[in-house]
């Protein structure tokens, strides 16, 4: 297992974590603390406010669940790798992709996300 491989499996185990304090002890430890986040939806900097757009997410799919989606694939300070969103054993409701870069310490600085399935209106 790699670096990121270990990186990606810690990020995707913050989306997925409902209680406040342990979501932000998560992120502090991947996150640089100028960290940012940026997608279609959303573009945020820092602990604070990656924790709430991550809340924000949870509210609005309740009992969903992310996935690692296929092999993390990475050279020098960044890696991409797809993920899915949807119930637990079931099909997802999204299927995305994000890029991140980390710093010297392995902290994350960007993470920049793509959406390649979304719900229809």
């Amino acid at each position: 297992m790699s670096d990121f491989d270990a990186i990606a499996d810690a990020y995707i185990d913050m989306w997925n974590e409902t209680d406040t304090d342990a979501r932000k002890a998560r992120i502090e430890q991947l996150f640089a603390p100028d960290g940012r986040y940026t997608d279609p939806l959303a573009d945020v900097t820092g602990h604070d406010q990656i924790d709430a757009m991550i809340n924000a997410v949870q509210q609005q799919f309740p009992g969903m669940h992310f996935t690692l989606v296929g092999p993390v694939d990475a050279h020098h300070r960044q890696a991409r790798f797809g993920w899915a969103l949807g119930p637990a054993g079931a099909g997802s409701l999204i299927d995305g992709f994000d890029v991140l870069e980390r710093d010297d310490d392995g902290r994350v600085t960007l993470v920049l996300g793509f959406l390649d399935k979304v719900p229809s209106a």
